[in-house]
């Protein structure tokens, strides 16, 4: 049984449909991120099975039990939000044992409870401290550790991590993962970072205009974006409208390779920058270097842009001590494996 089903579940807001006839499964110990950008209805989703908003139609059943009409504090789920909203009139140890204590837990166990979490997060000993003394990333934590000292059946996480740092956030996502697993936590979490959503999640929902564009592993939907939508907002820019005639497809940088088996018609083709490669002169599309950009995270790779002399411009991506600088005149040239065919426009 699923831990979390969403069945057909529609919002609306002032005659704007939030969510779509969304369905959604989330498996017992199995982590889920939400992706989308502003206004895709992710955090509609997550209002909606904390029982914040109630659904215009459609169910929502937390471990088989329709929830309509249950209030958000009978749910049994913990919700942790961007900004912690963590009690600034209590200790450390005051924002953790809360959820327990509220519910009537006795003293002993929540102390005891409390310790063992703020261990988890590494914040041992930290009971007595207040939280005006403590850093965005020990908020994060202590906000984790409150999530879960009521052992929730269901931890949703609204944008966890967004007013870290991007080091902070690298690091933690990566503690957060090896919790969960540890804990088997089931985790329903909604983010706008890609990075964030593939290091964490063992699944991804990608979300467009209330509705559901694709769901899969990270490692499927960043080798297959289903459409147009999903490819551009993982941060993909080659992308053109396209003919498949065989192993190739007509497009406006010429002739592309594709993958075999690739659907036959119109189209429309993503080439991932790995697969523009800089070919020897005379060999590929004639192109002009516009601009150069370290990829930085550590990476030894650049990201080029390149201006054919027809078509929209390209995207590639070349090891640092070979790449050519702006102005420069190459020839482009692509790999089928890095090439993506996708539905047309």
């Amino acid at each position: 049984m699923a831990s979390l089903r969403l069945d057909g579940v529609t919002v609306g807001y002032g005659g704007r449909t939030a969510l779509d006839a969304v369905d959604l499964d989330v498996a017992e110990h199995e982590i889920v991120c939400v992706l989308g950008p502003s206004g895709s209805g992710k955090s509609t989703l997550l209002r909606t099975v904390a029982g914040l908003t109630e659904p215009d139609s459609g169910r929502v059943l937390l471990a088989g039990r329709d929830q309509r009409g249950v209030p958000p504090h009978r749910r049994g789920v913990g919700l942790m939000f961007q900004d912690h909203q963590l009690f600034p009139t209590r200790d450390v140890g005051g924002n953790v044992a809360f959820g327990p204590r509220m519910r009537g837990e006795p003293r002993g166990e929540v102390q005891g409870r409390v310790a063992e979490l703020l261990e988890m997060v590494g914040l041992p000993g930290a009971q007595k401290r207040p939280v005006s003394a403590l850093s965005g990333g020990e908020q994060q934590r202590v906000a984790l550790a409150r999530a879960l000292a009521p052992s929730p059946g269901l931890l949703m996480l609204d944008e966890p991590l967004g007013q870290l740092d991007r080091s902070l956030r690298e690091r933690l996502v990566v503690e957060l993962r090896q919790l969960f697993r540890r804990l088997g936590t089931t985790v329903l979490a909604v983010t706008h970072d890609q990075g964030e959503a593939f290091a964490l999640a063992d699944r991804v929902v990608v979300m467009e205009a209330g509705r559901i564009a694709q769901t899969g592993s990270p490692v499927d939907v960043w080798l297959s974006p289903a459409s147009e939508f999903v490819a551009r907002f993982l941060g993909f820019t080659n992308l053109a409208a396209a003919v498949v005639r065989g192993r190739s497809a007509d497009t406006p940088w010429g002739a592309v390779p594709v993958p075999p088996g690739a659907p036959q018609g119109p189209c429309t083709v993503l080439v991932r920058p790995a697969g523009v490669r800089l070919a020897d002169p005379g060999e590929g599309l004639p192109c002009t270097v516009t601009a150069r950009t370290l990829r930085g995270g550590g990476s030894s790779e650049i990201s080029l842009l390149l201006a054919p002399e027809d078509g929209p411009e390209l995207e590639a991506s070349c090891p640092l001590h070979t790449a050519p600088g702006p102005g420069t005149t190459v020839s482009a040239a692509f790999d089928a494996a890095e090439v993506v065919v996708l539905p047309a426009r």
